[in-house]
């Protein structure tokens, strides 16, 4: 086994449109003693749950920046406007958004409530009491069944993925490689970047780096003293040139490619860089003119960058809800939008299917191309960021929800009640 030597990372430092929809309709109704009040057919209420540990002392949420974004007190705002607080680039919303259907009434939705919570029937008024989810929308085959939001956030605010964002960049891998930009992903990420010559990642195939396997020492526990952290410091903190510049810091092999999975975000920042120097352009232009547009988003979408201009791929994308939700529509219809074939289906394919089972995650999930995937006694496959941030998607059902959240913690019980919320949204959809 080769061990070889890395700089040392940089010491810790501070760090639209309308609605677009087919025809108006009635307000759904709200449950008895809701509190969220509907308007349009959209749920919001300017509270919710933990509002001692989010808000002022008055009910409103402090202003974000850069030293204090990921403290649970200022990550109602940072979480959505993450692209004010930190260098980001714009992917255009298309010249005519597609229309989105909106069911007339909210669907009675009711789900067994995680062990976390004690056993039970809930709805989804339970869940959001209880959950720090700033936007939900539940949709089928292009209608909205479920539109809500809480904590003041409202359907203009653009929302961060965190790691949601390492499928989009595998699903335009994809279409580069279609595209004739890149030749295969058994090459090496040096091959089309050679400032990476002579390092672990310039070594390393692109097919190792889209399922994590890459056996480059790399740890991701969000404590503010990991690789993460360090990553973070290096690209969008500006604690380096960017670009190349970054994936020496991360030097040390461990295994052979290929072998040893480890959720490892460096390997999507390779492949950001890869992709970034395949097609010749900013990753933002090439997004929005291959899918951004085509699937009619109605607000720009943002990406952050680093020192270098590029985007850093591993977080950062930010859009609005409605926007993640023809996303997973996308997603969800086999790559296709309005009869055009917009992902190929064949890497579609290979991205959801399981390339490392849950055994060998360790996660309950399997991994496929910078994507999650249900064990197969429950079907489909997830985009999943850190703090609560999900889409997950039925492609049987040609359903999708989605999820952006302020929870506490990375590792925050919560997600077991997410995972319960979809199983009774399958169940009652």
């Amino acid at each position: 086994m080769r061990v070889t030597t890395r700089p040392a990372i940089p010491r810790r430092s501070a760090l639209l449109a309308a609605p677009m929809l087919a025809s108006a309709c009635g307000a759904p109704w709200p449950g008895r003693g809701s509190p969220f009040v509907y308007r349009g057919g959209i749920g919001s209420r300017s509270d919710g749950p933990m509002m001692s540990q989010l808000s002022t002392p008055g009910g409103g949420f402090s202003t974000a920046n850069r030293g204090n974004w990921w403290q649970q007190a200022y990550s109602v705002d940072s979480f959505s406007r993450l692209d004010d607080i930190w260098p980001s680039t714009r992917s255009a919303a298309a010249t005519t958004p597609s229309p989105l259907r909106r069911r007339a009434g909210e669907p009675d939705i009711g789900f067994d409530g995680a062990p976390v919570h004690g056993l039970g029937r809930f709805s989804i008024d339970d869940y959001l009491s209880r959950n720090p989810t700033t936007g939900l929308l539940i949709i089928r085959d292009g209608e909205i069944l479920v539109e809500r939001y809480q904590y003041a956030r409202h359907d203009r605010h653009r929302l961060t993925s965190f790691s949601m964002a390492k499928t989009l960049v595998a699903m335009l891998i994809g279409l580069a490689l279609e595209g004739g930009h890149i030749g295969s992903i058994d090459q090496t990420a040096a091959s089309i970047v050679p400032e990476l010559l002579g390092s672990e990642y310039g070594a390393t195939p692109l097919r190792h780096l889209l399922t994590m396997s890459s056996g480059i020492a790399f740890r991701e526990t969000y404590d503010g003293r990991d690789d993460s952290a360090g990553l973070s410091r290096l690209t969008f903190g500006g604690q380096s040139a960017g670009g190349a510049a970054v994936p020496p810091f991360f030097n040390t092999r461990v295994a052979a490619p290929g072998r040893r999975w480890y959720y490892a975000s460096s390997e999507t920042f390779v492949l950001a860089l890869v992709l970034r120097r395949a097609i010749g352009r900013p990753i933002a232009e090439y997004f929005a003119e291959k899918l951004w547009q085509p699937l009619g988003a109605e607000a720009d979408a943002s990406w952050l960058t680093d020192r270098s201009g590029l985007e850093i791929g591993y977080m950062g994308f930010n859009a609005v809800l409605r926007d993640y939700g023809r996303l997973a529509m996308l997603l969800a219809s086999g790559g296709q939008h309005g009869g055009r074939q917009l992902l190929p289906q064949g890497w579609l394919a290979a991205m959801t299917r399981a390339h490392f089972s849950g055994a060998e995650t360790a996660r309950w999930f399997g991994y496929g191309y910078q994507t999650w995937i249900f064990p197969p006694v429950e079907g489909g496959f997830a985009l999943l960021g850190v703090r609560g941030q999900a889409i997950f998607v039925d492609p049987s059902r040609r359903l999708a929800m989605v999820h952006t959240a302020v929870r506490p913690d990375a590792r925050d019980p919560g997600g077991a009640d997410l995972a319960a919320l979809w199983r009774g949204v399958k169940r009652h959809v």
